[in-house]
């Protein structure tokens, strides 16, 4: 079957004093979505999973219109920072050098909500359970950035990491999965539903 891992569009910022950011979509986000959603309207897909973050559903949601489907929400693809109060797009941490940039650059897992072990084993556990539901079709999972870093991870049989490399917004990483378990690489940050659109698509490049 084919997976395509989609990392989320962009959010707005978020930081609460108490309680749960979970950020919806910015305005340059809802565009980025809908040009995710023309692009990937034409091909033939059986399913499209998110994880029940916002940001994702959000970014999920048009695809799913151009295509007939439901949603389908799997809670084991959530980002690890789903229960914090405050969001802040990565693009800004690093602009301002944030502690919290330092943090994702060292991979430290020290004040972070799951341990690194937990994260990883939620995140491949539900993946694989996906690729078993669905065998021979083809399958989207709207997610995160440390999702797919893990994963991706895991496949090219590298450390286990959630910052190895930096998924763009709605970027798309496809990966064919067997009935073995054998697992290939197909795309890594495929993003040409938003080349020459004006809209920024991550740390590098617009």
């Amino acid at each position: 079957m084919e997976l395509i891992l989609i990392r989320h569009a962009l959010p707005v910022r978020r930081e609460l004093l108490e309680g749960v950011a979970d950020p919806e979509l910015s305005e340059t986000g809802v565009l980025q979505a809908g040009f995710l959603a023309d692009y990937l309207a034409a091909e033939s897909l059986d399913a499209v999973i998110t994880s029940p973050l916002r940001r994702a559903i959000e970014t999920a949601e048009p695809l799913a219109r151009r295509l007939q489907l439901e949603v389908e929400i799997v809670d084991g693809v959530a980002e690890y920072d789903r229960k914090s109060n405050e969001y802040v797009p990565i693009e800004e941490l690093k602009a301002t050098n944030d502690p919290r940039w330092q943090q994702m650059l060292a991979d430290d897992w020290s004040n972070r909500e799951e341990t690194r072990e937990h994260f990883g084993a939620r995140v491949v556990t539900s993946i694989d359970a996906i690729v078993e539901r669905h065998r021979g079709q083809r399958v989207a999972v709207v997610c995160h950035g440390g999702v797919i870093n893990f994963y991706l991870a895991r496949v090219l049989g590298i450390a286990d990491s959630v910052g190895f490399f930096y998924p763009n917004y709605t970027s798309i990483h496809r990966v064919m999965a067997a009935r073995s378990g054998q697992r290939q690489i197909v795309t890594v940050n495929e993003t040409p539903h938003l080349r020459g659109t004006g809209l920024p698509i991550g740390l590098y490049g617009t």
